[in-house]
């Protein structure tokens, strides 16, 4: 079943892209394997994918070094909290749920110099949830500018969560908000080329809207497993 997930999610991503003019290539796949044993993991990669993201600390730090000899790329994209930093920047090679200076300074100090810097994006709650986790918009350009400043990390884009629902026009109209903001960025010669957006019930929209990475999971690997 995962394999077949796995063909249809790529060709809706390629349908998508076609769909809304966007490059070939410009839209990679992130599959959500937080909950999931290790054997489905493999199968994903038996079939050709090779970014994870995961939620639970230690949970994933058992998956990192069980199959540390497939040299997969693992992104962090649960909350963040003092007490996981160090193990997050000494295991991972992305984050992208940043929302706070000090998390920030956390993951640059305690990047190993052995590693190359920790890429981030910074998650914006662009649906203002007071219950979500993410950085305002009014409070982003200041994060970004202290991000950069940073020496071990390297600052590739933003990501976000936005409210759920279900109509495709809403779906867009969230998603494009953030691509302005994005795009605003960009212009301003920031180097961004990461906009983490869209799941497996919006991805089309987030495609559709700029996206350059989506994050599957129900729809690589079936109904979520309880942790």
């Amino acid at each position: 079943m995962i394999s077949d997930n796995l063909v249809s999610i790529r060709r809706e991503i390629g349908e998508a892209s076609r769909r809304f003019s966007r490059c070939s290539g410009d839209v990679q796949l992130l599959a959500v394997s937080k909950t999931r044993p290790i054997v489905d993991i493999l199968t994903a990669v038996e079939y050709g994918q090779y970014r994870f993201g995961e939620s639970y600390l230690q949970e994933s730090i058992e998956k990192i070094r069980a199959l540390e000899a497939y040299s997969l790329e693992w992104h962090f994209i649960g909350s963040l909290q003092s007490n996981k930093t160090r193990l997050i920047a000494r295991h991972f090679d992305w984050v992208q749920s940043l929302d706070r200076l000090r998390y920030a300074e956390h993951l640059s100090r305690q990047r190993p110099a052995s590693l190359s810097p920790l890429n981030v994006c910074i998650q914006v709650n662009i649906s203002e949830e007071p219950q979500k986790a993410g950085v305002c918009l009014n409070e982003l350009p200041s994060l970004v500018n202290e991000v950069l400043e940073l020496p071990r990390l390297r600052l590739r884009g933003l990501m976000t969560l936005p409210a759920r629902c279900s109509d495709f026009v809403d779906q867009c109209r969230a998603f494009h908000k953030l691509y302005l903001v994005y795009k605003e960025l960009q212009d301003s010669g920031i180097v961004l080329d990461t906009l983490s957006m869209g799941m497996t019930n919006d991805m089309v929209a987030a495609i559709a809207e700029g996206a350059t990475l989506v994050r599957v999971g129900t729809g690589i690997f079936g109904k979520r497993l309880s942790n």
